[in-house]
């Protein structure tokens, strides 16, 4: 038996010739791989697996967001965030970070926040056991912040954030979390308010001793300025563990800006990196408590 590959030249040379693209034959390979045996020859159609198929259509997707993303000249976001647990149900952490927050030019943004939660879930403490990050073992986090904003040529912002964020546990060790936020800012002595929910989806995957969770999360803002929902956000990224007490978060985020006229559209890349500490007391408090409520 022999096996021939030929090419369709005139079809190969079509499809360097944009004016005779309408024309061509796509019924027909570019490649055609022919089976002979001893009586005649069989044309041997290509055939993709669905798999590979999904594999194909995924990263076609990632290709046309990467020539989006170049096209929209995306900014470099980082933010760094350091957390301390001062007891069993309660953390204290320091934010800076850069950010485009509702289409807004480069900004800097510092300051503190405190949490507050209930007792974890052992559910939720399955499947965020490789997570650092203690807040989402818990059922239910109340949190407070207070952040002062500067960019360039810009008068200083000052921000209150009330924040709740619920945490439940789904079927295949996925994580869904709801945050609540409000942004409450004094700027040049003028108040204006924004409304923030974001829902969030994540789950842990294992590369043999190491761990990666993926996450999603849609974010839609309501602007008191323009009286609307005007902004919505979307962010596919990851987080990475480094030991015991740092964990990287790297992703691509797009926000659809609707207040001004035309739409704005952004696409930036962040970079975090979160701090993981706990005072002493606070250890051995939490390994002397009861068993966490399922």
């Amino acid at each position: 038996m022999k096996i021939h590959l030929t090419s369709n030249s005139n079809l190969a040379n079509s499809a360097l010739d944009r004016s005779s693209a309408a024309h061509r034959d796509t019924s027909r390979p570019l490649l055609h791989l022919t089976v002979c045996g001893s009586e005649r020859c069989k044309p041997l159609e290509p055939t993709v697996s669905s798999a590979a198929m999904r594999w194909i259509q995924a990263a076609l997707f990632l290709a046309s967001a990467s020539l989006v993303a170049q096209a929209q000249n995306p900014q470099l976001l980082p933010e760094i965030d350091t957390y301390l647990k001062v007891n069993p149900a309660m953390r204290v952490y320091f934010q800076a970070e850069g950010d485009r927050d509702g289409g807004v030019p480069i900004q800097a943004t510092v300051g503190p926040s405190v949490q507050y939660y209930l007792k974890p879930l052992l559910k939720l403490q399955k499947i965020t056991s490789f997570d650092l990050d203690d807040a989402k073992k818990r059922p239910l986090v109340l949190e407070a912040g207070y952040r002062v904003i500067t960019a360039p040529n810009d008068p200083v912002e000052n921000r209150f954030m009330p924040i709740a964020t619920v945490a439940l546990p789904m079927r295949g060790a996925f994580l869904a979390t709801d945050r609540n936020r409000a942004d409450l800012d004094w700027k040049a002595g003028v108040f204006s308010w924004r409304y923030r929910n974001r829902l969030q989806v994540q789950r842990t995957f294992g590369i043999r001793s190491y761990h990666v969770t993926p996450y999603l999360n849609a974010e839609f803002y309501y602007t008191s300025q323009y009286s609307k929902w005007s902004t919505t956000q979307l962010e596919a990224g990851g987080l990475f563990p480094i030991g015991t007490h740092v964990q990287i978060d790297a992703y691509y985020e797009h926000q659809n800006n609707t207040g001004k006229k035309p739409n704005e559209q952004v696409n930036d890349v962040g970079l975090a990196a979160h701090f993981f500490f706990a005072l002493r007391d606070s250890r051995t408090s939490e390994s002397n408590a009861k068993t966490p409520s399922d």
